[in-house]
């Protein structure tokens, strides 16, 4: 049930929305504008191995573009949620989709590293911008009860985006070539700017300056609201551990790994990505519909997904000699599962404690932590593979920082579940 919210003199008891035909064609809108996010962010996948001998740089340096990527990306989450909560969603995935653009447009035409670097800067910009804004659309268009059910489906959008990351983009890599993949992302990202902003509006007509809208409070009290509430922190450590392995996989390793760590072709392994980031996408509207229902069913999903994933990357960084086949593909299904059900429960429990007006901190804090972890271990995979002889035990060794924040984000994960009351 909806509590009073005190407003100066005032108390006043928030207004539901109601969601219907309205409200899903906003949302369907501004998640296209996260679809084509995910195909920027995790492009790189796939074109890593030409993007190396286009750019002439190693593992380690390559692993710099989709790192500043990502570190824009996580340094970014806390002032993407204040814009969502204060300027609103709409001008913001409009901002975003035009800096998405511009880097795009120079990363196709980079003559060399430097100009990709800045390119994937400008992207890593505008991603920062998106995913919390659709979020934050559906907390202020769709009922509590479904909120669940529309973080799955944008989970599902996302993943559809990873996929078009993956074979398509492989095929017009080599089909039509560099410049011109890259400036077709950018067309389309131009094409969705104009879109959002002749569709997308913040709330529901007539909401504006009623009891549905909280009052702002300052950057530390809505810091402080979100970081003291249960919801966020399960939710933080959540998105570490079951979004940050297959985001890792997607951004930058997956392909290099199925290639060389595995032994599979290079087109056998751009259709076993699409595969397996398709492959999950039915279950997050229907474990989002479930959670709808039964929101205690949030916490054994949780734990359950942070210790398959868990004890999966432990197996493929102690197998002893190279890793088979079923397992690295195993793996890698799983964390595909763990990462597209990541929005339904992460997000959901980021909700918990906060007013629906003020849920863009608390969702840029639970994107922070996985994204912080891919982050970091993407890089450190990098370092890794640069510094180890070529082969496909270099890959076990690589994987040790993402196994071991795995096992630890699931640790937390328990502690804080266990302990915390049902309800």
């Amino acid at each position: 049930m909806a509590q009073p919210q005190t407003s100066g003199d005032r108390t006043t008891v928030p207004v539901e929305p109601t969601g219907g035909a309205r409200a899903w064609l906003v949302w369907a809108v501004a998640v296209g504008g996260y679809f084509l996010a995910m195909l920027h962010r995790n492009g790189l996948g796939v074109a890593a191995l030409e993007a190396q001998a286009r750019f002439d740089v190693g593992p380690a340096l390559l692993s710099v573009l989709p790192m500043l990527q990502l570190l824009v990306y996580v340094v970014l989450q806390v002032p993407a949620g204040l814009l969502a909560d204060r300027l609103g969603p709409r001008y913001t995935l409009v901002m975003g989709m035009v800096a998405m653009a511009a880097g795009s447009l120079l990363f196709a035409l980079a003559p060399g590293i430097e100009a990709a670097v800045a390119g994937r800067f400008l992207i890593g910009l505008g991603d920062a911008l998106v995913f919390l804004n659709v979020i934050r659309l559906a907390a202020l268009w769709f009922p509590r009860a479904r909120y669940a059910l529309v973080s799955g489906l944008t989970g599902v959008v996302g993943g559809t985006g990873q996929v078009a990351s993956a074979a398509p983009l492989a095929w017009a890599l080599g089909g039509i070539g560099w410049v011109a993949a890259f400036l077709v992302t950018t067309a389309l990202s131009v094409l969705m700017a104009l879109l959002v902003l002749m569709v997308v509006r913040d709330r529901p007509a007539g909401a504006a300056g009623r009891s549905t809208v909280a009052d702002p409070i300052p950057v530390w009290a809505a810091l402080k609201e979100a970081l003291h509430a249960t919801g966020p922190l399960i939710g933080m450590a959540h998105h570490a551990a079951v979004m940050a392995p297959f985001t890792m996989m997607m951004v930058l390793w997956g392909y290099p790994f199925l290639v060389a760590g595995l032994g599979l072709s290079e087109g056998t392994a751009a259709l076993a990505l699409t595969v397996l980031a398709a492959g999950g996408l039915w279950m997050a509207p229907f474990a989002g519909a479930v959670v709808g229902r039964r929101p205690d069913v949030r916490r054994w999903l949780a734990l359950f997904l942070g210790t398959a994933l868990t004890v999966g990357w432990l197996l493929l960084v102690l197998w002893p000699g190279a890793v088979p086949v079923a397992l690295g593909l195993t793996v890698m299904a799983v964390s595909a599962i763990g990462q597209t059900l990541a929005p339904t429960v992460s997000f959901d429990f980021a909700r918990d404690g906060i007013p629906a007006s003020r849920t863009g901190v608390a969702s840029g804090l639970v994107n922070m932590s996985g994204f912080t972890t891919a982050v970091v271990c993407t890089v450190a995979a990098g370092a890794i593979l640069q510094a180890l002889p070529e082969g496909p035990e270099a890959y076990q060794v690589a994987f040790v920082p993402m196994c071991v924040t795995t096992a630890c984000a699931t640790a937390v994960l328990y502690l804080l579940i266990l302990r915390r009351p049902r309800g």
